[in-house]
């Protein structure tokens, strides 16, 4: 796929979603986040610094080979760094506000209009 280009994050949301279009994927970003911010929350409380490494470090590390291994496509951070970022925090509140099934809603559809060839076959 062509590296996509928005005008402003709402227009970068579904696409955002639609290349965590699997349910493994978001449920994969979900456990690395939390589990990076534990960590890092930990070491902060215990006065070491360098623990506030183990959020990008353990988030990402867990998050960008779901993409290679499940999604089989590249993350949307390679080309949009600063959305994505924004595009984790709101997948990952939207999933804890027990709205995951909205998430692959929007995935299939954006998938489906951008003519995806397994817009159908997807895990929701």
């Amino acid at each position: 796929m062509a590296k996509q280009t928005f005008d402003s994050f709402e227009e970068f949301w579904p696409y955002y979603v639609a290349m965590h279009s699997k349910a493994a994927t978001r449920w994969v970003h979900l456990a690395g986040t939390l589990t990076g911010l534990a960590v890092t929350g930990y070491g902060l409380a215990r006065g070491r610094a360098r623990y506030a490494a183990a959020l990008p470090l353990i988030g990402y590390g867990t998050a960008w080979p779901a993409h290679f291994l499940i999604e089989k496509n590249n993350p949307a951070t390679f080309g949009h760094p600063a959305w994505s970022l924004r595009g984790d925090v709101k997948m990952i509140t939207t999933m804890l506000a027990g709205r995951d099934a909205e998430l692959a809603e929007t995935a299939a559809k954006w998938r489906a209009d951008n003519g995806s060839q397994d817009a159908a076959a997807e895990d929701v």
